[in-house]
């Protein structure tokens, strides 16, 4: 098939891989051609994820912060509250997102099409709009950055209505009064705490244990208590047998015969690849057991000329990687690979309150290095700036080496945990030991004095563990701290 317009590289998928693949390529005078299936670029990130539930996110903490000062102000959420009253800066943040990436593809000669793609053969696309244009489009190299959709169990009747996903839970128009979660993972957790915060009856069910599983369980505690405080609950150990929506209410039937009620059910149970419509089969690409495209270190698939990036290749399945990923892959095909791999990477979970993590966990320190690790905490109701701003339930978790100087995690949970974490990144990337936490000024008061806080407290245990004595300006800063 004759090709309408020839590009050096055709990125399919707008999200953040997408969006900096196309921009990477851009910038190294590539001529660019970017397709998307929804009406405006930025992918289910902009549109139904990242950035609508984060704005959800801050009015409940507005919310919140204005219930915490009734004193001060007379405030009371009303009645019927629309979810769109509270997401009144949503359409402004998409705007100026949305426009930002535009004006990035047009300052940089980057060409958008807005329609379906699919391969016609691995340098070739076909792009068809939703009036039926068809368009082909042919590429020295494809980037496949389509993410993912999320997985619905077949036991589980979703219509978008009453039983929702993570990509339609936001289209409700009145906040419920109950909330069915089915999930423990970030997504379910995200949700859960929000909606709890704004004073719904939330219930979250899944078979594991505990929320967020692959988080320290000293973090996940905190979430769980501070998620209670609010009215949730977590029901850990069970698998929903049924799921019905009776005309009244979503009637949930668990495994161990337990019924619940609820005006709503989101359905938060992972995430599928969006491969099936790109006709892959016709270009040799081959794919993973789960649906998503193998690809090798530098993002390369199968087929030299195909790579993939983000959601679409599995976890971790975070914005941030995604970004860095598409980056990479055009700096593979203009020849100029990453020296390094991508070794450390933060995980930050917008949940209420925030949970971060980088390196190692404790578990993961102790079968590396051995149980004589050594481990940092501090709680944020020692920190000034904790007291000042309510954040008084944190906890900022370090883990070092048996000689208390190799940073190897650091893990934190308090509101700007996703900020804060990217002090401990550095370190750890910087090869610095917890002594550079003590040897430096940070700025007072801050959340991040946490650091010299959990910094101390390794050093008067690696201290104690040695019998030595401690230096005299190490001990002054102990005796001026209060450790727990």
């Amino acid at each position: 098939m004759t090709p309408d317009e020839l590009f050096d590289i055709i990125v399919i998928g707008s999200g953040p891989g997408g969006q900096k693949a196309a921009e990477q390529a851009t910038k190294s005078g590539l001529k660019v051609a970017i397709v998307e299936r929804e009406r405006a670029v930025g992918g289910t990130c902009v549109h139904l994820g990242t950035i609508p539930s984060k704005t959800l996110r801050e009015a409940a903490l507005t919310i919140t912060t204005l219930k915490r000062n009734a004193d001060v102000f007379d405030f009371k959420l009303k009645e019927n509250m629309e979810v769109s009253t509270l997401m009144r800066r949503l359409d402004s943040v998409l705007q100026s997102y949305t426009n930002h990436i535009s004006q990035q593809m047009d300052l940089t000669g980057g060409k958008v099409f807005l329609g379906r793609a699919s391969f016609i053969d691995e340098t070739t696309v076909l792009v068809t709009t939703v009036k039926g244009k068809r368009t082909v489009l042919q590429g020295k190299h494809i980037i496949v950055a389509t993410g993912s959709r999320p997985r619905t169990p077949e036991e589980i009747p979703v219509d978008h209505e009453h039983i929702l996903d993570s990509d339609s839970i936001l289209s409700m128009i009145y906040l419920p009064r109950s909330l069915t979660v089915i999930g423990a993972g970030v997504i379910a957790s995200e949700y859960a705490s929000i909606f709890s915060l704004l004073g719904v009856k939330v219930t979250m069910i899944d078979k594991t244990p505990r929320p967020l599983m692959f988080m320290e369980p000293e973090l996940t505690g905190k979430f769980l208590d501070n998620f209670t405080r609010y009215g949730g609950k977590y029901i850990g150990n069970v698998n929903a047998k049924s799921v019905e929506w009776n005309g009244l209410q979503v009637r949930t039937i668990l495994d161990n015969g337990q019924e619940l009620l609820s005006d709503k059910m989101l359905v938060a149970q992972g995430r599928l690849a969006n491969t099936e419509p790109l006709n892959l089969s016709s270009t040799g690409v081959q794919l993973g057991s789960n649906g998503t495209i193998d690809v090798d270190e530098n993002y390369q698939t199968s087929t030299p000329s195909i790579y993939a990036v983000g959601d679409v290749i599995g976890p971790p399945s975070l914005a941030s990687v995604s970004m860095e990923q598409g980056r990479r892959a055009i700096k593979h095909i203009i020849g100029e690979s990453s020296k390094e791999s991508i070794s450390l990477v933060p995980i930050g979970i917008y949940a209420v309150p925030e949970l971060s993590s980088v390196g190692l966990s404790e578990e993961q320190a102790r079968e590396q290095y051995g149980d004589n690790i050594i481990i940092g905490r501090a709680s944020f109701d020692e920190v000034a700036r904790g007291q000042i701003a309510g954040i008084k339930d944190g906890m900022l978790k370090m883990i070092s080496d048996e000689q208390g100087e190799k940073i190897l995690g650091v893990h934190i949970v308090a509101e700007g945990a996703t900020d804060l974490i990217h002090v401990g990144e550095m370190a750890i990337l910087n090869g610095n030991s917890i002594d550079v936490f003590l040897e430096n000024i940070l700025n007072f008061p801050t959340l991040g004095e946490a650091y010299r806080i959990a910094a101390l407290n390794i050093a008067t245990k690696r201290s104690q563990r040695q019998s030595k004595k401690l230096q005299p300006r190490i001990q002054k800063l102990i005796d001026e701290a209060e450790l727990n």
